[in-house]
């Protein structure tokens, strides 16, 4: 008889692997939840944030922002926990089944922001609840969520890694498109204009569509709820399908970390995480500064006035452009000329992204002027910093796990994480010191984006200048060592995330 009751190791196919599916629909539908719920929480709290007698209680955009970066800082150090109970105690798949769990009911604490429960508690301590719960969540299962997509592969098929990730990065952006279009909507009162399509509906559909109950802080946080209960179903429809790598014990586990190879791979792969961690302390801006500066920009665009937090929808698309762009044919080209390895890429990605905040500063350059340009300035704008995800992010992501150790999967896969964590802890930071008690702030306009600008380029070039020390071995479940070479060789068929 069978000692467990799952697939314990990748069978031998050279196809698919059959729990493939419920892995990309449950990272959809998660992502339709967490991106939802993260494009409308910069502009609730400085909108639309109450106090318990129904008083308009908003925060300041700075203090927003500083809020935003902590939430989300907090949300990509937790992972660490998740990936020790996942490795050594409980296995991936039920630390992600129970802790998708809490963040339902994260979701639904900030649904209640909205409701007469919001009457009784300060709607200030259940955001700051909600926000907590669904940082556990989301910090919980993401080391595990990621790592179980490479688990599912073994050396005869192998060769389809590469694009399951890159699925997996494609569900990603298809669920924040939808989300960040769907949900900012929701949040805003509406009223149809007189000639739109809108207008031209029957009465009734137009009476539900400009309905205030429809756009409410309640519906707005609790549709992503919705999804992620979804996605917690989709993921236990998976279970009989999925490989279940055995958790190793925590004292297998402690051996594994607390010793000298362990150690000095660790500390190889942690060498990026300091540079990468300045990205992402840019790019999360453009949940927070970006739609802070969209808020007194002309959003009229093809005929419609879009809202603030529903300019980002054009991160996904130009990711789901750019994927297939810089893997069929850029890195192709480029490849004729120079071997383009993952910490080249990174680099690219680094100074390219450092040109995007140069463009949204002479932007807010024009705002500060008493100019009100063309939102279309700051689309181009995410053209730029979009590349600079393309470059970075996914490759980071397969990067982080090819270099683990065949046990220690979902801690190390915690490195890419942590480089999220300790950006968002940045511009934290900035946002908390720059604040004067007389509620002025130190870095104002054009300036605030220009400091992110340097710090940017110095990282950029101080990462050109080590990265060429980097010494790596890339493994994957089946085997324990698969090469020895000064990188890995992981470049992207339709590259995958963040």
């Amino acid at each position: 008889m069978a000692k467990h009751k799952y697939l314990t190791s990748p069978p031998k196919l050279t196809t698919m692997p059959p729990g493939v599916p419920y892995i990309v629909g449950n990272e959809a539908a998660e992502r339709f939840s967490y991106y939802g719920m993260n494009s409308i929480l910069t502009i609730f709290m400085t909108k639309y944030l109450l106090d318990k007698m129904g008083h308009l209680s908003v925060m300041s955009p700075t203090n927003a922002e500083a809020w935003y970066h902590t939430f989300v800082s907090a949300l990509y150090f937790l992972p660490i926990f998740g990936a020790i109970l996942a490795d050594a105690v409980f296995g991936k798949f039920w630390v992600v089944f129970w802790i998708s769990i809490v963040y339902c009911l994260g979701h639904l604490t900030l649904a209640l922001i909205g409701s007469p429960v919001a009457h009784a508690i300060e709607p200030r301590y259940l955001l700051a609840i909600g926000l907590l719960l669904i940082a556990i969540g989301a910090g919980g299962i993401k080391p595990c969520v990621s790592t179980n997509v490479g688990d599912q592969f073994g050396e005869t098929n192998r060769h389809l890694l590469t694009r399951v990730f890159n699925w997996f990065y494609f569900s990603i952006n298809a669920g924040s498109f939808a989300s960040t279009l769907l949900i900012p909507w929701l949040l805003d009162p509406y009223k149809a204009e007189l000639g739109g399509f809108i207008a031209k509906l029957p009465p009734a559909i137009v009476g539900f569509l400009e309905s205030p109950r429809l756009h409410s802080p309640d519906v707005a946080f609790g549709l992503p709820g919705v999804f992620m209960a979804i996605a917690t179903i989709i993921f236990w429809m998976g279970r009989k399908k999925f490989v279940h790598i055995p958790p190793v014990g925590l004292r297998t586990y402690a051996r594994e970390i607390f010793n000298k190879e362990t150690g000095k791979i660790i500390l190889n792969i942690l060498i990026p995480v300091p540079f990468i961690a300045i990205f992402w302390a840019l790019w999360q801006q453009n949940f927070s500064s970006w739609i802070v500066q969209a808020e007194s920009m002309d959003r009229h665009l093809f005929g419609i006035e879009w809202l603030s937090s529903q300019i980002q929808t054009v991160n996904p698309i130009f990711i789901l452009i750019m994927l297939p762009l810089f893997s069929y044919w850029l890195y192709p080209f480029v490849e004729r000329f120079v071997r383009l390895t993952p910490l080249r890429k990174i680099g690219a990605g680094l100074f390219v992204t450092a040109a995007s905040f140069f463009l949204v500063a002479i932007i807010q350059t024009q705002i500060d002027g008493g100019a009100r340009p063309s939102i279309i300035w700051q689309v181009w704008a995410f053209v730029i910093l979009t590349a600079g995800e393309t470059l970075v992010s996914p490759t980071h992501l397969e990067f982080s796990y090819t270099q683990g150790p065949v046990k220690l999967k979902s801690l190390i896969m915690c490195t890419y994480l942590f480089a999220i964590s300790l950006g968002n802890q940045f511009t934290a930071a900035v946002n908390f010191f720059i604040q004067n008690p007389d509620g002025s702030v130190k870095l104002q306009g054009a300036s605030y984006f220009m400091f992110f600008v340097w710090v940017m380029l110095g990282t950029a070039v101080l990462f050109a200048i080590v990265t060429p020390f980097y010494k790596g071995r890339t493994y994957l479940q089946d085997q324990t060592q698969v090469a020895a070479d000064a990188e890995p060789a992981v470049g992207f068929a339709v590259q995958p995330e963040a």
